[in-house]
């Protein structure tokens, strides 16, 4: 892998709707201070909810973005990436028209789609009296590819079209399928995020898994525009940073003593920086899915792969569990003009799944105010 570069990108998070709202809280928060406990989501449905905080995009409608029409079937998951990817695209100043539809195209990471419309319809199978008349239009948004499928529909993306149901591995897969794509020259753009809603479903289940014992649920969406860093100029004015490389393992038990998954996270650390060609003491900066500062589950195996501690940054803290997009929130945080990396420089993203799954991606964010490189 010789790395992608993105050309433009935005995030939907509880800061709000794109790249000035996050800015604005991360001039504010402290993601190594408390952590938050998010919004009052207790009338945000009607359904009971685990507790009362959350961390919510407050307001949210997909129609004060993109109007009333092809709007009215959209659950909160596909609302999300439709909404983050058209930011994206113009953050990027991508115009797609019939010349390059078929070299766009969409890589979006879920951990199983919208929880709440797959578990609505099952619900409407049951308690409707027979024949079963459920209403056929629920239907598409049980699918788990609904919301990359709506994406390529609404903004005419023609090229690859994929859905990864990866949970805390999703994004980090997601980059390195889209960059595969990329650099086999099946695609000259692809649009790369995840995205996860918050509904009583994904709440109650983090609930009963423990995934929110110290942290609570939220949801996200965030997209990248990636391209090669010599691709045509309608792919992006400005390179932003650049994916140098993407490596990915499992472990489960115990080596010799020692998590099997931590091994597993070293190795892939390792591997990113070998295939970068970087000194690991470059590596400034690791945004890890931790939450607490005695958790070592992540950071612990960074600093043995690299031999020195970069800084931690626990993006959690802030912007809660978002599953498959937690990855994604990272990285926006990663990017924010004068945000917590302003200075050009390597960071780590790194991900681990309740099963022993991990991975980390080695990212080099490019100054603010560099000129493009191309």
């Amino acid at each position: 892998m010789t790395g992608v570069v993105v050309t433009g990108w935005s995030a939907l998070t509880s800061a709000g709707v794109g790249i000035d709202p996050l800015v604005k809280k991360l001039a504010t928060a402290e993601l190594g201070g408390l952590v938050s406990e998010g919004a009052d989501v207790g009338g945000l449905y009607e359904e009971p909810l685990p507790g009362r905080n959350g961390h919510v995009v407050a307001n949210f409608s997909p129609r004060e973005h993109l109007g009333r029409k092809g709007t009215s079937t959209y659950d909160r998951a596909t609302g999300l990436a439709v909404v983050c990817c058209k930011e994206a695209l113009r953050e990027a100043g991508i115009v797609v028209d019939a010349s390059v539809a078929g070299r766009v195209g969409v890589v979006l990471g879920t951990t199983l789609g919208s929880f709440k419309s797959t578990s609505d319809y099952t619900r409407e199978t049951l308690v409707q009296e027979k024949p079963y008349l459920v209403n056929p239009m629920m239907f598409p948004n049980t699918v788990m590819n609904c919301a990359a499928g709506q994406v390529a529909i609404r903004f005419g993306l023609r090229g690859v079209n994929t859905t990864i149901a990866g949970g805390a591995l999703a994004f980090l897969n997601v980059l390195r399928y889209a960059s595969n794509a990329i650099e086999r020259d099946y695609a000259d753009v692809v649009v790369a995020g995840a995205v996860e809603e918050y509904s009583p479903h994904r709440a109650w289940a983090a609930e009963l898994t423990g995934a929110t014992s110290t942290v609570s649920a939220g949801e996200a969406a965030g997209m990248f525009v990636l391209t090669r860093p010599d691709a045509p100029g309608w792919t992006g004015a400005r390179q932003q940073a650049q994916v140098l490389a993407v490596a990915t393992g499992y472990g489960t038990g115990y080596e010799r003593g020692v998590d099997a998954a931590e091994n597993a996270l070293a190795s892939c650390v390792s591997r990113v920086v070998t295939r970068a060609g970087v000194d690991s003491t470059s590596v400034a900066a690791v945004y890890t899915g931790e939450v607490g500062e005695d958790d070592r589950g992540e950071y612990g195996p960074v600093v043995r792969a690299l031999g020195h501690r970069p800084e931690r940054v626990m993006v959690k803290r802030a912007f809660g569990e978002c599953d498959a997009a937690s990855g994604a929130v990272a990285l926006a945080v990663l990017l924010a003009p004068d945000g917590l990396a302003s200075q050009s420089g390597l960071s780590l993203l790194t991900a681990r799944g309740p099963d022993g799954a991990v991975g980390a991606a080695l990212v080099r964010r490019f100054a603010d105010g560099d000129p493009d490189s191309r």
